[in-house]
């Protein structure tokens, strides 16, 4: 049996007028416990763990893909020690 692949081609009709928010994620070291829950649950995989650990000896996170970035603030939600957060772009 072939595979069919579905191809969309139709459009929402408002297109043009939206627009994807886009946000800057900042991160404070010296805070970050190492847990990676962070990372673990951006959607678009904006996050990743460094190979550099802060003061505490724990492996922070880095933004690896600054473009992906959405601002739903996922990491900011999910953070046990408030050492992340997001904010919109302009």
């Amino acid at each position: 049996m072939a595979k069919h692949r579905i191809q969309y081609t139709r459009k929402p009709l408002d297109w043009a007028d939206v627009t994807v928010p886009r946000g800057e994620v900042y991160i404070i070291k010296e805070r970050c416990k190492g847990c990676g829950f962070c990372v673990e649950y951006c959607p678009r995989n904006v996050l990743a763990i460094s190979d550099i650990s802060n003061a505490k000896g724990y492996y922070v996170p880095y933004v690896k893909k600054i473009d992906d970035c959405v601002n739903c603030r996922m990491c900011e939600l999910i953070c046990p020690e408030f050492a992340i957060w997001s904010v919109p772009q302009k």
